[in-house]
C-alpha cells in the first residue's frame, strides 16, 4: 500500500496511529504540504516500517533542505521516482 500524506495538519496521536499501520510491503510519501512532517515530527519516522520518501521538488519550493535530518529514514525522489513508486505500491491512500 501506498500512503501519500499532502497535509501537515495531524495530530500527533493520529500521526502515529497512521505510521503504525504501515508495514515492511508499503511505502509513505510526504508531498505538497505533507513534506513538512519531516520537519516537524521526524522521529516518527524512524520507526516506520516502511520505505519513507519526500518529494524533492516541495522541499525546495519550502527552502526546507537544511532543516532535514541529516540521519533520516526518509529519502528524497524527484517526480520520475515518484511515478515508479506509485506504479509499485497498489493500493493507494490519500491523506
Amino acid at each position: 500500500m501506498l500512503y501519500c500524506f499532502s497535509q501537515a495538519q495531524y495530530g500527533c496521536d493520529e500521526l502515529v496511529d497512521l505510521l503504525a499501520s504501515v508495514t515492511e510491503n508499503d511505502a509513505v510519501v510526504l508531498w505538497q504540504d505533507g513534506v513538512l512532517l519531516a520537519v516537524k515530527y521526524p522521529q516518527y519516522f524512524v520507526c516506520c516500517k516502511g520505505q519513507c520518501f519526500v518529494l524533492e521538488t516541495d522541499i525546495l519550493a519550502r527552502n526546507l533542505t537544511a532543516l532535514l535530518p541529516k540521519e533520516s529514514q526518509l529519502r528524497l525522489i524527484s517526480l520520475m521516482d515518484l511515478v515508479s513508486i506509485t506504479e509499485q505500491y497498489f493500493p493507494q491512500v490519500a491523506l
